[in-house]
């Protein structure tokens, strides 16, 4: 029987502080109904305290995955973390991580490919469990969106909030875990979801801090546009090479990018609402965050053997999908 990597235990954790789309109407020029109606959004959380990175959120989600499954700091062989808002340039957040929780036996690295970067790096981890050579890896997703966001633009700052989610990938030899992938990238769409200072290209500098170069800028129309048709495309081409109809799937387990999108991608695979994972509403988009949140929050209705869809759409620009077999009744607690 073939090894696969099989989700064995979910974690999650979001900050306390809710910015609503109340208070946003006292920072910029918008209303609860016109965020509401374009992207489905209520809320999002802010994580708020001195020196609080990315890395301060995954170690509480894994906190939650350990006291859940009763996984050992020192069982763990390998940490990839997810993030577009690393705590630092260099280190990885991965590496901060494992010396957090005292992991003293695995390695780590980061994967950055916009919103996209977690199933990126869970198909990625998936490959060191099917080769046989490790057999226990925790996959982090989360940002600290924030701390790139320009409040004073409606555009952005009313779409994104901070989060982080985090799986463990075990082996399972009874046929579930990860089946089947797709996963794609087109540069050229990188000028119309990007942030143009602070890499390489244009360092930071007194006159990019001045300019605003440090935060997100998104056409928000050509992302739209680009998002509705590859992530809807994608999910249904995984769908079409693996047998699969509607009926066929529990779960669709969706970027949270914006529910337009999300509605798009699930007509496209005949999916009805009720087996859509969805708290966009309550989150915002975490970017790395958003696909595992979605199974924190919905651990408990999985069952052993459920089929699951993961679609997902980020800059750069990156996108794909994964075909999941569940490998575990509810919640782990």
């Amino acid at each position: 029987m073939k090894i696969r990597a099989a989700i064995t235990g979910v974690g999650g954790f979001v900050p306390d502080y809710i910015l609503s789309n109340r208070e946003l109407e006292t920072m910029v020029e918008t209303t609860d109904e016109w965020i509401k109606t374009r992207t489905g959004i209520s809320e999002r959380r802010i994580l708020k305290g001195e020196g609080m990175g990315m890395s301060h959120m995954a170690v509480k989600a894994i906190d939650n995955l350990k006291n859940k499954t009763g996984l050992k700091s020192e069982e763990i062989e390998l940490i990839i973390c997810a993030t577009t808002t690393p705590d630092y340039v260099f280190p990885a957040s991965a590496n901060l991580i494992g010396a957090e929780i005292g992991a003293v036996n695995a390695f780590g690295f980061d994967v950055q490919a916009a919103c996209s970067g977690f199933l990126y790096a869970l198909i990625t981890g998936s490959q060191f469990i099917e080769s046989g050579k490790y057999k226990k890896i925790l996959v982090v997703g989360g940002d600290k969106m924030s701390s790139i966001i320009n409040y004073k633009d409606r555009n952005t700052c009313i779409i994104f909030g901070d989060g982080c989610g985090v799986v463990l990938l075990e082996p399972d030899m009874n046929g579930n875990g990860i089946m089947d992938s797709i996963l794609r990238s087109d540069g050229n769409g990188s000028k119309y979801l990007f942030m143009k200072a602070g890499g390489s290209r244009y360092p930071a500098s007194t006159e990019s801090v001045g300019k605003e170069e440090h935060y997100v800028f998104q056409e928000g129309k050509t992302v739209f546009k680009f998002a509705v048709q590859n992530m809807a495309d994608t999910a249904y081409e995984i769908m079409q090479r693996n047998n699969l109809s509607g009926e066929h799937i529990q779960w669709l387990v969706p970027h949270q990018a914006n529910k337009r999108i999300i509605d798009a991608t699930a007509d496209r695979m005949g999916i009805s609402q009720e087996k859509i994972m969805l708290n966009v509403n309550r989150y915002g988009n975490t970017t790395n965050g958003t696909l595992p949140l979605c199974l924190w929050d919905y651990e408990s209705k999985l069952r052993k053997n459920d089929n699951l869809i993961f679609a997902t759409f980020g800059g750069g620009f990156t996108w794909g999908a994964c075909f999941l077999k569940w490998g575990y009744d509810g919640s782990r607690k």
